[in-house]
């Protein structure tokens, strides 16, 4: 627990380190409304930036390797940012997220070890309105997102690990809501959700029975760069989290669900997690000087 808080400690404050050519202008979800503030927003884009470690249990199969299923625990971190101007209706979104997962079978003779790398960027439109006295924003766009990863199975022979590389196009769709539960609550809560499904790209797989020792040592192709669509990678990643405020500090917690699957060259593999995410987030404006 210790760890996990100085690793948090650390990243909230490498998070806003150095910016060359500006000055960091920490702000919040509610601005004053100021002829100061109002030019400050106009001027200057919102960055809002969240760091997160993320912990949960992980179902993994890979026909390639083995056909068993292996059930076991995964561990991640995130890092996500949203850049915005109130001018536009635009919001540009960055996500950056590692994991390692460690998994065995049913008889627990065997077990496998995962582990991987996302990059995602999202353009997104938003739309905002007022409910009552609460506020709702409403997102939705695209995401291009490239993946990598391995997969090592302990009992493999002549094929013990498989690797995995994937560039995929997301529809994304997402909601904000401010809230407050007490008339004196300085600080609203913010509850988020987020979704995305693949809708098309492209996937590195060997072919059912060929080793990679065909591929890069002799050089045989078979149909490894396999164009995938929705029906190839039925897929969704959804989040649901909660912002709050204590100790002078914006926090977040909630559920990540990440369900990967696909069917090509005659094999199936997939990914099931369900994991808790927390940790903290930071809202700022960069002002050139």
């Amino acid at each position: 627990m210790r760890i996990c808080s100085l690793l948090l400690a650390i990243l909230w404050c490498t998070s806003g380190g150095a910016v060359s050519g500006g000055a960091v202008v920490p702000t919040a979800p509610d601005y004053l409304n100021t002829d100061t503030s109002v030019q400050l927003r106009q001027l200057h884009p919102l960055r809002e930036n969240a760091l997160m470690l993320g912990v949960g249990y992980t179902d993994i199969l890979d026909t390639y390797l083995s056909p068993e299923k292996y059930r076991g625990t995964d561990l991640r971190f995130l890092s996500h940012t949203r850049r915005e101007k109130d001018s536009t209706c635009l919001v540009h979104q960055l996500l950056h997220e590692g994991c390692i997962a460690t998994a065995d079978n049913r008889s627990g003779n065997g077990g496998e070890i995962g582990g991987g790398y996302t990059f995602a960027y999202s353009l997104l439109r938003k739309w905002q309105m007022p409910v009552g006295s609460c506020h709702l924003r409403l997102l939705a766009g695209g995401t291009a997102e490239l993946s990598a990863g391995f997969l090592y199975n302990t009992r493999g022979s002549n094929n013990p690990a498989q690797a995995r590389l994937a560039l995929q196009l997301k529809p994304t769709v997402a909601a904000d809501f401010d809230f407050r539960l007490f008339r004196r609550q300085q600080r609203p809560f913010t509850l988020h959700y987020e979704a995305s499904a693949p809708l098309c790209g492209l996937m590195f797989s060997p072919n059912y029975g060929q080793s990679y020792y065909e591929i890069f040592s002799r050089g045989n192709y078979d149909h490894n760069c396999v164009p995938t669509t929705i029906a190839s990678t039925p897929s969704l990643r959804q989040m649901l989290t909660l912002d709050f405020r204590a100790l002078h500090t914006t926090w977040r917690i909630g559920y990540l669900g990440d369900w990967r699957q696909a069917s090509v060259n005659n094999l199936k593999q997939h990914t099931y997690t369900h994991a808790l995410v927390f940790g903290i987030v930071r809202r700022f404006r960069i002002e050139k000087l």
